[in-house]
């Protein structure tokens, strides 16, 4: 299932990504990998900074140069990712990747394009892109058991 949403300022993408979480936690999801897609300054961070915040997680910060950040101190362990860098198996295998995922909590990657080949089984795709009017972003959120924000 695939939803369309439409977003004017980055604290509207933040309510989104709160949303989103929200929605997971309430259905019981107490794991899940989040493809986050788009170019540059889309407001991945954005997203990504609201559903953590529906966790208990208030400082998000992108994780270029690192990589990775992990949250802790929230309901579950947030594990936010950025492989705009990563240019093979062993880069990701390097930053522990594998181990992440086979961990209790939410995995949300920014770049996820360039690890296509690695996604897990199951994982939500949010993809944010700019439309004609400025400031607005197209979010859409598509995954195969993925039943939508109507809850």
């Amino acid at each position: 299932m695939e939803q369309e949403f439409y977003t004017d300022t980055p604290e509207a993408t933040e309510a989104l990504g709160e949303r989103l979480a929200n929605v997971l936690l309430s259905r019981g999801v107490r794991t899940a990998f989040i493809a986050l897609c788009g170019e540059m300054g889309v407001g991945k961070t954005a997203f990504t900074r609201g559903f953590a915040r529906a966790l208990g997680v208030s400082s998000v910060k992108s994780p270029t140069f690192t990589v990775v950040n992990e949250y802790r101190g929230g309901i579950l362990p947030i594990f936010h990712f950025d492989t705009y860098r990563i240019e093979s198996e062993d880069d990701l295998l390097s930053i522990g990747f594998d181990d992440y995922l086979a961990r209790e909590g939410y995995a949300l990657c920014e770049w996820s394009e360039n690890i296509r080949e690695f996604l897990p089984c199951g994982h939500l795709t949010v993809t944010i892109s700019r439309t004609a009017l400025e400031n607005q972003r197209k979010i859409s959120i598509k995954g195969d058991d993925y039943e939508g924000l109507s809850t």
